[in-house]
């Protein structure tokens, strides 16, 4: 009886031990301000279609070499150019709404403007992180370790709220604009692996990430992203000349260096086109 009592209490005397040990073989999490740790807080918040926080993460990974550096490059010029793309459309909403407004058009013309300079924000951010893969990233092909976005393609119907006039509560407006950039960073995705709008093909290129694609394509998608962002500094939008011309001539001289195609002409005839409104 006495040697079962002790056998006992030795098994509860090594038991704990053998927990602690055990525990203490798990890895530990990534410590706060390294790079393990943006690119971990990076899949996070780009798993909960919490964008903006993504791209703040992507963006520490950029400004420095190290061995998250390469991929998050292309991930961050996805996320920054549809999130360029998003608040674009929010505030192209809020102009519609100002106009059928005849009465009060006053805040959704604030909206707008407030909107559009998000818009810019998010695009200048864009413009110089394409500098900066380009310098970078010479390969052949571009690594997307990243899955499919969050988000539906569809425009959040309160937003065709706004455009015919209505002013919606700030809870609703809050929740159409996450939803907006949300749609602008899918469409964003589905253009770079050389997809427009096609979520399904987006979907299977992504399906089991890292991805590879050819690299042509994705500097194709980033030249139209430039062209298409450009257009909040339109006269009619921010009346920025010169910074739509940056981004005018960014996008040229991009699509200058790829390959001949269909693709490339047409984008460069609409550019030069555009080039040659400003110089008459």
């Amino acid at each position: 009886m006495g040697s079962c009592r002790s056998w006992f209490l030795g098994l509860t005397l090594v038991l704990p031990v053998f927990f602690l040990l055990s525990c203490s073989n798990e890895p530990a999490p990534p410590k706060p301000g390294t790079p393990p740790f943006y690119w971990a807080a990076a899949r996070e918040n780009f798993s909960k279609g919490d964008f903006l926080k993504a791209s703040e993460h992507l963006e520490r990974l950029t400004k420095s070499e190290n061995e998250f550096a390469a991929r998050a490059r292309p991930w961050q010029l996805v996320v920054l150019s549809g999130l360029a793309a998003g608040y674009l459309e929010i505030a192209d909403q809020f102009e519609l709404g100002s106009q059928n407004n005849k009465t009060n058009p006053s805040p959704l013309r604030k909206q707008m403007g407030n909107y559009r300079s998000m818009a810019s924000r998010q695009a200048l951010q864009f413009a110089e992180a394409f500098q900066q893969f380009q310098k970078a990233a010479t390969e052949a092909e571009v690594t997307l370790d990243f899955s499919s976005p969050t988000g539906s393609s569809r425009l959040d119907p309160k937003l065709t709220t706004v455009s015919t006039g209505v002013m919606i509560p700030m809870g609703d407006l809050e929740t159409a604009q996450l939803a907006t950039l949300q749609r602008g960073v899918l469409l964003a995705a589905c253009r770079a692996v050389g997809a427009p709008n096609d979520t399904a093909r987006l979907a299977d290129v992504l399906k089991s990430p890292p991805a590879k694609l050819p690299r042509d394509t994705f500097v194709l998608a980033m030249a139209q992203a430039l062209y298409d962002i450009s257009a909040v500094y339109s006269r009619k939008k921010l009346d920025q000349a010169d910074q739509q011309k940056m981004f005018f001539t960014m996008a040229l001289e991009t699509v200058k260096k790829l390959p001949e195609s269909k693709q490339t002409k047409e984008l460069a005839s609409k550019i030069e086109a555009d080039l040659k409104k400003k110089r008459t």
